[in-house]
């Protein structure tokens, strides 16, 4: 690997959010202008000035028209990243670089979705149409044999973690139990006011065992920004800059979408382990240093291991670690404070690296105490992304 690094190359600067709904009764342009005008409003940066954007490959809005209706002036930089929810980081991966090389000076990463009320990723591919591209004959190897959906792909893995490390449906349930009690403190969140309790979520309806209804992440309409600049520039802003320590993307051997069932341990997450690697070697940090997370929970199962790759339990120990409360409110390392995904909103993980702005600022509604590191993760089951934000020094 080479010996040079995106750490401390670039900052974030400004972060907005349009509400999240079910029903926003309104384009996905017009969500994504709200959104990056509110983040460049936040930064305190003029809309003329920004000369790079990111997104996903999977968002509608395409780079020039959200230019365009900004007011912006010249697009030196563009870029989108692929895998869904796995590019939730690797948009500010993708600014940091352009940034730390002089290719762009002002760069906004946005995510904007009617993903409720205009299409839903979570009903399955059972009807999809003959295409002959490669991802989509991908899953003819599953849709035969009733693996249709995306929880229904993470349930095998799911299973056999289960297998593997004795962790049972309980302590998935204490992961959404914990989100939830965030949400509910948390008046952006759609499931604001409406915390659950570990019997309600295992009274909670099948989906696809072994997961139940409060498994799984909401489907959301909605829009977030990020701005990112040169940590000279951000000094002199409106906020308190959020200085990257590091960010990564990573895949693994025999990596596919979401069924990488033909690994030796089809119950790890290597991907999401490479991605560590990456980001405690760019940012000298241990785990240790890190005060709280966002942990992509699209899907409760994915959570546990997710906390094993990164250090923050040893294998088979994430269960314990739950149990224990370490990641609910006033635990060692309290993860997803804005509810996450499945309390707050699903905007393909962007929102949760707003929350770990907040968290660094120190303007978090749940704030953590004394934050000088937060990490964030990407979807995982998928190739994914994780960055480490810090305080400024």
């Amino acid at each position: 690997m080479s010996k040079k690094t995106l750490a401390n190359q670039a900052a974030i600067v400004g972060i907005g959010a349009t509400e999240f709904s079910k029903d926003s009764g309104r384009s996905e342009m017009q969500l994504a202008v709200e959104c990056v005008t509110m983040a460049l409003a936040d930064a305190g940066i003029d809309p003329s000035e920004v000369d790079g954007l990111c997104t996903y490959t999977m968002d509608h809005n395409p780079e020039i028209e959200v230019h365009r209706l900004i007011g912006a002036k010249e697009l030196t930089f563009f870029s989108r990243v692929h895998y869904g929810g796995g590019a939730a980081c690797a948009p500010i991966h993708q600014a940091a670089m352009a940034i730390a090389t002089g290719i762009a000076d002002v760069v906004v990463c946005y995510r904007a979705m009617n993903e409720r009320s205009n299409y839903r990723f979570g009903t399955g591919m059972q009807d999809t149409l003959p295409d002959p591209t490669f991802e989509t004959a991908h899953y003819g190897w599953y849709i035969p044999h009733g693996l249709i959906s995306p929880a229904s792909w993470v349930a095998m893995s799911a299973r056999r973690y289960m297998h593997e490390t004795g962790a049972t449906s309980e302590d998935f349930g204490r992961v959404s139990v914990a989100s939830r009690d965030f949400a509910a403190t948390n008046p952006a969140a759609f499931f604001y006011d409406k915390p659950i309790t570990l019997e309600e979520h295992q009274n909670s309806r099948w989906i696809v065992d072994p997961l139940r209804l409060l498994d799984c992440c909401q489907e959301s309409d909605g829009g977030v920004a990020i701005v990112l600049t040169s940590p000279e520039r951000a000094r002199d802003l409106k906020q308190k800059p959020v200085i990257v320590r590091g960010a990564a993307q990573g895949a693994c051997d025999d990596q596919q979408m979401m069924t990488s069932y033909y690994r030796k341990e089809m119950s790890r997450l290597p991907e999401m382990g490479l991605v560590a690697k990456q980001l405690y070697q760019q940012s000298g940090i241990t785990p240790e240093d890190i005060q709280t997370a966002v942990i992509y929970d699209h899907f409760t199962p994915f959570v546990l291991p997710q906390l094993e790759e990164f250090g923050f339990c040893d294998r088979g120990e994430a269960k314990d670690f739950v149990r224990d409360g370490h990641h609910a409110r006033g635990g060692r390392l309290p993860i997803n404070t804005h509810g996450g995904q499945l309390g707050e909103a699903y905007i393909h993980g962007l929102n949760g690296v707003a929350e770990a702005v907040r968290q660094v600022r120190g303007t978090s509604v749940n704030q953590v105490n004394n934050v000088e590191h937060a990490l964030v993760t990407a979807g995982t089951g998928v190739p994914t992304s994780g960055l480490i934000l810090g305080v400024d020094v």
